[in-house]
């Protein structure tokens, strides 16, 4: 049996969806699309479908309506993607944010938090110029403060994944394996606490 094949029989227990969280540049798309191949699901990118739905992009919808309309949007877009079949979703960076989407999230599918450190995230997300929230004088200083703000809110996904070192394969075996070592008594469990 090849590793594919392996890994993909330890994970079928996952019978829900797979949302992936964490702050812009830890690589949500290009690790939620690989992963998906691997597990043979579809996949689904939140601000992919957003700019689809509104035929504008991420950055001019929040230049345009701003913050509080965008993220109302999202939450729409998260809510009809997470109808139940098994999937993945890379999600926005501060989609998990608001509570009324985080508990979408959390209630309707396993969320998998890609956390890298500082340096690592800076790195990535010099290489394009999309991101709305850095498009400031000093886009280190606003990085910090989102790191301070958001990562006690992603630590409340399902669980966590090291996304900072090696190749996307290998972070996708640590997705994986993640998902592998993942009880599913531990989503029972969640799921008496949070009903849907």
């Amino acid at each position: 049996m090849n590793m594919k094949t392996r890994n993909n029989a330890k994970t079928r227990h996952i019978a829900r969806p797979i949302s992936i969280v964490g702050l812009m540049g830890v690589g949500k798309t290009t690790i939620g699309r690989r992963l998906a191949k691997h597990l043979d699901l579809p996949f689904f990118d939140s601000d992919e479908e957003i700019e689809k739905a509104s035929g504008r992009s991420v950055k001019s919808l929040f230049q345009g309506y701003g913050e509080e309309e965008f993220r109302a949007g999202e939450r729409r877009v998260i809510t009809r993607i997470l109808d139940g079949k098994p999937l993945i979703l890379s999600t926005g960076g501060g989609a998990f944010i608001p509570d009324e989407t985080r508990d979408i999230l959390l209630q309707n599918s396993l969320t998998i938090w890609l956390k890298a450190d500082f340096d690592t995230v800076m790195e990535r997300v010099g290489r394009k110029n999309t991101r709305p929230l850095l498009d400031v004088p000093d886009p280190e200083a606003a990085m910090r403060k989102l790191m301070d703000a958001r990562y006690p809110i992603y630590a409340k996904a399902h669980m966590t994944v090291i996304a900072e070192n090696g190749t996307h394969y290998q972070t996708v075996q640590r997705v994986v394996d993640a998902l592998n070592e993942y009880s599913p008594s531990k989503d029972a469990d969640f799921k008496q606490k949070c009903p849907t």
